[in-house]
């Protein structure tokens, strides 16, 4: 009896937090874009980061395209994980960003990107929604960090969507993402103070907990454009976050790498942007010196991560069984 062997090239095991890698640069791309406004210098950094950035998401994206005809039962076992399945929202996640950071450079040509993002991404979270609601397998121990990504995406719409004039879908957007975002960090926080500890290879997921409260604080500048008490309880909140985990740093420093260490660069690069909108709100001087110093820890970490994740794609220590 005749059966389909096992798949063994690397393509079948390429892993869909892969598209972290576009949070990431693309996060690092809008703060190198916000310092220079910040700071009134143009170092003609913009569009060479930018088309590196779109050019990873391209690569990335016709990689899983791929990957998608030719072993779709691989596909099908990363939509049923219950960890796995919340990464598939960094694709339209990715493509908000780029959206974000193609603004500062032609509006025009953001606002089909920005289109296509904000429709994939309702999708995907209507889908991810359901197979919470509908689940058969889910357990406490599955829930961690990486479920905040489809609540971070939503919250991502409006930073672009107001400028572009849609003001009423970056509302809706924003409030379905504050929302479950309440709900998970109960959830999340459940799970680490009253079962068992997060898997190490999952701890840099930790810091996507800064995430929604930072790009909240963003969001939602861009729909009130004032520095009320709501803004200042999401940046405070996140940045709390932040001094918290950097307070873990021992812990985290003994980690091996692993694709989960691009989980420490949007969020990063979330307060770093906040922290830029707060001196420009507050013209506090201190606000100032913590996004200056955060923006050079986020380039010194994004620069580690592609060494890093290059030499274990050279190593083929990645995008193999297991991962």
């Amino acid at each position: 009896m005749e059966h389909t062997p096992a798949p063994h090239g690397r393509l079948a095991f390429l892993p869909i937090s892969f598209f972290s890698v576009v949070m990431g640069l693309s996060g690092l791309t809008i703060a190198w874009e916000k310092a220079q406004h910040v700071f009134h210098r143009d170092l003609g950094i913009n569009v060479g980061m930018l088309a590196l950035t779109a050019g990873v998401f391209m690569l990335l994206f016709l990689l899983y395209l791929s990957k998608m005809w030719r072993y779709p039962q691989n596909v099908a076992q990363e939509l049923a994980h219950p960890v796995k399945l919340s990464f598939f929202p960094t694709i339209s996640i990715s493509l908000l960003l780029i959206a974000t950071a193609l603004y500062g450079v032609n509006a025009e040509f953001a606002l089909p990107v920005w289109v296509a993002g904000t429709l994939l991404h309702l999708v995907l979270t209507l889908y991810v929604i359901n197979k919470w609601m509908h689940h058969e397998h889910f357990q406490i121990q599955h829930i961690n960090p990486a479920w905040f990504i489809p609540a971070v995406g939503n919250v991502l719409v409006p930073v672009v969507g107001v400028p572009l004039g849609f003001v009423d879908v970056s509302w809706f957007f924003f409030s379905v993402g504050m929302f479950f975002w309440l709900i998970l960090m109960t959830l999340v926080f459940n799970r680490m103070m009253f079962h068992q500890a997060i898997d190490a290879f999952l701890l840099p997921s930790l810091f996507i907990l800064i995430a929604p409260p930072a790009v909240g604080f963003i969001a939602y500048m861009r729909l009130e454009n004032e520095l009320d008490a709501f803004a200042r309880v999401l940046y405070f909140f996140g940045l709390f976050l932040t001094i918290l985990l950097f307070s873990q740093i021992g812990r985290f420093a003994k980690l091996t790498f692993g694709m989960p260490w691009w989980a420490y660069s949007f969020p990063l690069a979330a307060i770093t942007i906040a922290s830029f909108i707060m001196y420009e709100q507050s013209q506090a001087a201190t606000y100032l010196w913590i996004a200056s110093g955060l923006l050079v820890i986020l380039s010194v970490l994004v620069v580690l991560l592609v060494t890093l994740t290059l030499r274990a794609i050279v190593r083929h220590d990645i995008c193999k069984p297991g991962h």
